[in-house]
């Protein structure tokens, strides 16, 4: 990152973030003004202290002084207590604001979006790249204002007490400016790389954790941990470069101090000498130049923060900034549902990852409150229609209405309030499975929950658990069979009351028993419903008013069980596999 791109990600920081809490900056900017006095009066006072105190033996400033002195220390410390209090709530508040940023840009991102990046790399900008951001707001600004206010007030006093020696005193700094800048272009890269690879450390973790079951079975734990102890190795060399660029600069300063400070010695002796400067003024030019070392070096290591924060704040500007391509318009009116009729006219889907059409000049025709089953081989583009009717994507060419109605001229969240989903891959909560279910209409009662839970046959496994709809059900339910989660997700279909139901392969994974449960529960679901339905068993679907039958993205044939069985070789040779 140069110099230019820092300026334009800074400049947009300022305008986004920090411009908003500029009276409270302006507020620890005046605090860190009383800092910078306070802090170069301390060095003034022992101007007076050594000549009045030890050299004339004044006894009545001989109290008086060391006052002033504990009341400018105690002035020093509540006014840098009080700024920093400032400034780490500014910067909290800003690290907050782009937190909730990149949190609701996960919740209304298109499906499409989502699935392009790993879930690590957004837990990684929320937790590691905010935090640089935060530390360049509150510390860096802090620090900045504090440092460079306290650096003037301390050379003032300095030439104020002798300009020969002030002279000799400050050309150390633009050799400190230099290095830093050097520093904290490397400082930028290194924390970039640091990020992608705690990014890494997060996906993997994340990755180990849900095929636990996988890596087990297969004996995989000595290969997993290998590649663990890689991914943290790495990490941690990066955070070790990043530590020794920091401290980089501490040597080379410490080294300009030292001849600084014998330069300082030996040009003073020779002033004292001369009569050009008193022992009193020695000591408290002294304690200027030894105050002044602090944040000389911290403006010196500035810049780095700068780096830091901007290139982190860079990766998430990314991330923000990224088009929603399936997004809310305010201008749109409801949907408005009469016969939940549902109609796809020459749609065209891709997906971004891949070269191939998902599904190729698809034309259907779906009456209300029928159901409508969708059959191929994996691959053939089932998933791809059930997903497009919620506009979890977009169809890239052609039309989906329901009751005539473009879905996307009508309101998103309409559209979505009148569709209710029961995949395969069912999604609970870390939670109770009262709140589960309730998910689908948060105000329900418990008489709903539970009305919605018998049609489910859920009520039955409920009740005899301890707590019964208390129960928590662990992360993902892990702590409920396939069926019981299934059924727990038909009971939150139910109490949405939706007109149009998708089925995504809801019995794909169920043993015999728990289909027979589970089909009946959701014929209760689907009663006078428009129901669209992927079948992995045929099965089940030997009811349905109409079945497309997909090959290759494309339906080539549709009719009713006995029609397809008849008339389509595709369709009978999926239905005579299953028989054997």
């Amino acid at each position: 990152m140069d110099f230019k791109e820092l300026k334009i990600i800074l400049k947009r920081l300022y305008k986004v973030y920090v411009k908003k809490h500029i009276k409270n900056i302006l507020v620890a900017l005046l605090l860190s003004i009383v800092v910078a006095g306070t802090t170069a009066g301390i060095a003034w006072l022992l101007d007076p202290a050594v000549k009045k105190i030890f050299i004339d033996q004044d006894r009545t400033l001989a109290w008086f002084i060391p006052l002033l002195i504990i009341i400018t220390f105690s002035s020093k410390g509540l006014s840098l207590y009080f700024a920093r209090i400032i400034i780490i709530r500014i910067g909290e508040e800003i690290a907050g604001q782009i937190k909730k940023e990149i949190s609701n840009h996960i919740l209304i991102s298109d499906v499409q979006t989502l699935e392009n990046r790993h879930s690590g790399k957004y837990i990684s900008n929320i937790m590691h790249d905010t935090g640089q951001i935060q530390n360049l707001v509150s510390t860096g600004v802090l620090n900045l204002m504090k440092d460079s206010f306290s650096v003037i007030a301390l050379v003032s006093l300095m030439f104020y007490q002798n300009w020969k020696l002030a002279l000799f005193a400050i050309l150390m700094m633009p050799l400190a400016a230099g290095l830093a800048r050097t520093l904290g272009k490397r400082i930028g890269k290194a924390t970039r790389e640091a990020s992608l690879t705690s990014g890494n450390l997060v996906s993997f973790l994340s990755e180990i954790l849900k095929g636990s079951k996988m890596i087990k079975i297969y004996q995989k734990e000595k290969i997993e941990n290998e590649k663990a102890k890689k991914v943290i190795d790495e990490l941690v060399e990066r955070n070790i470069k990043i530590g020794a660029i920091l401290v980089r600069a501490t040597p080379i300063m410490e080294t300009l101090t030292g001849f600084m400070i014998a330069g300082f010695i030996f040009f003073s002796g020779k002033l004292i000498a001369s009569g050009d400067l008193e022992v009193n003024q020695f000591f408290s030019f002294l304690a200027a130049m030894m105050l002044a070392y602090q944040p000389i070096r911290s403006l010196a290591t500035i810049n780095m923060a700068a780096y830091s924060g901007a290139a982190a704040f860079k990766r998430i500007s990314q991330v923000v900034d990224k088009e929603i391509q399936v997004l809310e318009n305010k201008n749109n009116p409801d949907l408005l549902i009469k016969n939940s009729d549902i109609e796809f006219k020459e749609v065209f889907f891709k997906y971004d990852s891949v070269d191939t059409q998902a599904i190729r000049d698809i034309n259907l025709k779906i009456p209300g409150n029928t159901m409508s089953a969708f059959v191929g081989h994996s691959g053939a583009g089932k998933s791809t229609i059930i997903n497009l009717l919620p506009r979890f994507y977009d169809a890239q060419k052609g039309s989906i209405t329901i009751d005539g109605q473009n879905i996307k001229d009508v309101s998103l969240k309409s559209l979505r309030k009148n569709i209710s989903l029961v995949s395969q891959d069912v999604i609970l909560f870390d939670d109770t499975i009262r709140n589960n279910i309730a998910y689908a209409k948060e105000d329900a009662s418990q008489k709903e929950i539970e009305r919605a839970c018998k049609f489910a046959a859920a009520d039955e496994f409920i009740l005899k658990l301890k707590n019964g709809y208390d129960t928590i059900v662990g992360e993902n339910g892990v702590r409920l069979s396939g069926g019981q989660k299934q059924r727990i997700s038909i009971a939150r279909a139910i109490l949405k009351e939706s007109p149009i139901i998708l089925l995504d392969e809801a019995t794909s994974s169920l043993d015999s028993e728990s289909e027979k449960i589970v089909q009946d529960a959701i014929l209760n679901l689907i009663k006078n419903k428009t129901t669209l339905v992927i079948a992995h068993r045929l099965s089940t679907i030997h009811n349905a008013n109409n079945i497309f039958v997909l090959k290759n993205g494309n339906i080539i044939n549709n009719g009713n069980h006995d029609f397809l069985i008849s008339n389509c070789k595709e369709y009978k040779s999926l239905y005579e596999k299953q028989l054997k």
